[in-house]
């Protein structure tokens, strides 16, 4: 069986992905998808995160699972999705790296799927954007203290996949840039699911409303009623050319709230993000999902 694990990052989807693949959730048993309920496996990990000793899981950890993991004997794939698989908003950063643990974490999930076949899939996201959202969801007093003094101008998403790349190279690993999730929504949720190009999802254009005019998004939802079973470069061709013509430009700005930050700064970071992108587009053994 694949057992796939969606491990955020925090702070890209709130559990959208999801709530998509649930809501398409009878289609997916067709094609041998197991959706669990989230609200009882969230917790049980998180127990057999926090019991795990010495990196061993305890004796009751798999049972504990299985337990919660519903009826998996029709199933060939299995979707598990937390931000919080790697740890909390405030473990997200440490010593100029993103998610310090990813790889103990993945170690524990392979003990918990003996013999399954891990796929890691994750969402990044420009750190201009993504270390003021993980600071809001914290405590802390300022962006230092959730840096511990790194320079965030040294911190690249493709660190963290290079060393997911060197401790678990056994595990496939798809990734993309939040910022594009709008374009390419319906090719993650196939990814994940493990469906062909072409079979049409509900929801899976859920989110270009928020970046197109309301009238634009009108036309488009009349469009692809009239136009199913697109191919997905097809259906990508159609968002540019609708987005072309009805793109809400000024939902496509993030506004930052870091005093110490200047506006050359959130520049210099988004810059340096783009850079890394291209870097992860060339790593071996990565599916980057693009536009």
């Amino acid at each position: 069986m694949r057992v796939i694990i969606h491990a955020g990052a925090h702070n890209t989807d709130e559990d959208r992905l999801l709530a998509c693949l649930f809501e398409n959730s009878d289609l997916l048993a067709q094609h041998g998808t197991h959706l669990p309920d989230p609200v009882q496996y969230r917790r049980v990990i998180r127990d057999i995160v926090q019991q795990a000793e010495n990196g061993a899981l305890m004796p009751q950890a798999r049972e504990a699972l299985r337990e919660v993991l519903g009826d998996i004997r029709a199933a060939n794939r299995l979707v598990l999705s937390n931000e919080g698989f790697f740890g909390t908003p405030r473990m997200a950063v440490g010593g100029g790296l993103f998610y310090r643990a990813a790889e103990q974490r993945l170690d524990l999930f392979r003990q918990m799927f003996p013999g399954d076949r891990i796929e890691l899939f994750l969402g990044l996201r420009d750190p201009a954007g993504y270390l003021p959202a993980l600071l809001a969801r914290t405590n802390l007093a300022g962006m230092d203290d959730l840096l511990r003094g790194c320079d965030p101008d040294h911190m690249r998403w493709s660190e963290l996949i290079g060393r997911i790349r060197n401790s678990h190279p056994e595990i496939a690993l798809t990734v993309w840039c939040n910022e594009d999730t709008p374009l390419i929504w319906g090719r993650i949720l196939r990814a994940m699911a493990g469906l062909p190009d072409g079979i049409d999802l509900a929801g899976e254009f859920a989110l270009l409303p928020e970046i197109m005019s309301p009238a634009g998004a009108a036309r488009f939802r009349d469009y692809m009623n009239r136009n199913p079973g697109l191919t997905d470069a097809q259906k990508g061709r159609v968002v540019e050319a609708f987005l072309d013509k009805f793109a809400d430009h000024s939902a496509l700005e993030e506004e930052f709230d870091v005093p110490a930050w200047t506006a050359e700064t959130i520049a210099t970071l988004t810059t340096l993000y783009d850079a890394d992108v291209q870097h992860i587009r060339q790593m071996q053994g990565v599916r980057l999902i693009l536009p």
